[in-house]
């Protein structure tokens, strides 16, 4: 579930939209990759360090890829937009403790709720 609040011109808008895991795989194929990101090199792995599964990668790209898009989430509603994209809350809430500790998120005390930040 994805909540967008705002205003156009001078109305009001407050739009609750529900998707699920396709929707959101469909969504994540369509944004634009950094080119940065594109160009650096996967840096080598030491051979303690766990294989990973190419579609929790996937997952991982489409939630920073979310944040990145939408600057700023609260956290109730970036869990929520996680846990549809990942399939199940238990798989969205991994994803949030990964963005938590993500050098490119900042994260602030906010009025009612933790709020994400993109910082890049």
């Amino acid at each position: 579930m994805l909540r967008i609040k705002g205003t156009i011109g001078a109305w009001p808008v407050d739009l609750t939209l529900e998707l699920d895991a396709q929707d959101w795989a469909q969504l994540a194929a369509h944004l634009p990759v950094a080119q940065a990101e594109a160009e650096v090199a996967p840096a080598p792995r030491s051979p303690a360090a766990p294989a990973v599964n190419p579609a929790q990668d996937a997952l991982w790209q489409a939630a920073q890829a979310l944040l990145q898009q939408e600057k700023e989430m609260e956290g109730p509603q970036l869990l929520a937009a996680l846990a549809g994209l990942a399939g199940g809350d238990a798989a969205g809430k991994r994803l949030l403790v990964r963005l938590r500790h993500c050098p490119q998120v900042q994260l602030e005390n906010g009025a009612q709720a933790p709020l994400y930040r993109w910082v890049g």
